[in-house]
């Protein structure tokens, strides 16, 4: 039976510029770094106090993903406080922080132009 979901992949143009952002300015960790093909590494992230991770890997014949919105929701306890963290940290957003009827909401963008949400509930403001 199907138990959750080890990573989702993010596809990125300069694994090295992604890793230093992911865990520079997101404050991911390094779960595995090492040679994959010829030109990429396997690079796999792990979200402090999450089970499911981040791959910083583009399959060849995916390129076109790079700089798109991601179907992948961030989740967090406020996002208004922790845009403001992630903000001070030089990570630009598509859209601000607003709230809505079912909880608050803002698009991260990353070095490559990705976007992803970041969620909290309907506690927050």
């Amino acid at each position: 039976m199907v138990r959750g979901i080890t990573f989702v992949g993010i596809p990125v143009s300069d694994q090295d510029v992604a890793l230093k952002f992911y865990t520079e300015s997101m404050g991911f960790k390094v779960a595995t770094d090492r040679p994959f093909t010829d030109t990429q590494r396997w690079i796999e992230l792990l979200i402090p106090g999450a089970e499911t991770g981040l791959a910083l890997y583009t399959p060849e014949g995916h390129e076109s993903r790079i700089g798109q919105f991601q179907s992948i929701a961030f989740w967090c306890d406020d996002v208004f406080a922790t845009s403001a963290i992630l903000k001070a940290k030089g990570v630009s957003f598509a859209q601000e922080p607003k709230k809505e009827p079912w909880g608050s909401t803002a698009i991260v963008k990353d070095p490559d132009g990705n976007q992803f949400a970041l969620s909290s509930n309907g506690k927050q403001r």
